[in-house]
Formats: structure tokens, sequence, C-alpha cells
């Protein structure tokens, strides 16, 4: 599996983005093609002090080679176009190989 994690600093009206985040980002990004799950939450905490960021949103594709065709992708496109509409604190974005480990 690989995953695509996509973090947002503190955006200038935190209502806004929740509002524009949900209605209308959300129905983009998840019509990318090969996502197989995703989960987002915007109760992100620290062990001390304030979390560093505002957001998280989790994707999970079945390789690096599924996540790229989705960003190449139509939907992937017009989800990144419109991360400008909502994320004025900016947005990071990693993905990474999960290393699967039973006991």
């Amino acid at each position: 599996m690989h995953k695509l994690v996509v973090l947002y600093p503190k955006p200038a009206d935190p209502d806004h983005f929740r509002d524009y985040y949900v209605a209308t980002h959300l129905p983009l990004a998840t019509k990318m093609p090969g996502l197989l799950a995703w989960r987002y939450s915007f109760d992100v905490a620290a062990p001390n002090g304030e979390a560093p960021y505002f957001a998280v949103f989790e994707g999970d594709f079945a390789d690096a080679a599924a996540l790229a065709a989705a960003q190449a992708s139509q939907q992937g496109q017009r989800a990144a176009a419109d991360v400008a509409n909502y994320a004025t604190g900016g947005v990071v974005v990693i993905d990474y190989p999960v290393q699967d480990t039973t006991s």
C-alpha cells in the first residue's frame, strides 16, 4: 500500500476552510481513481502546545504508480487546483510506501 498525507497549517478563516473542504473539496478529492480508502480530521493535536497543523487528510492507494496515475488524472488535477480556494495557510503533501508488519 502507498499512503498520501496532506497536512494543512492553520488557515486565515477556519470556518470557511471547514465548510469548503467538506462540501466542495472532499467530493473532488475522493473521486480520484485508485483511491482505496480515505480519512480526514480537523482535530489535530500535539503532545505539548499547539499543533503545527489545522487539518489532515490520508488517502490509501495500491502502490506509488496508482497514486501517480490518480494525481495525473483529470480528477486529481481538479482536486490539486482547488486547494487554493480554501487552504490559505498553505499545504504540505507527502507520500510513502506503507510497511505492513504482522506479529
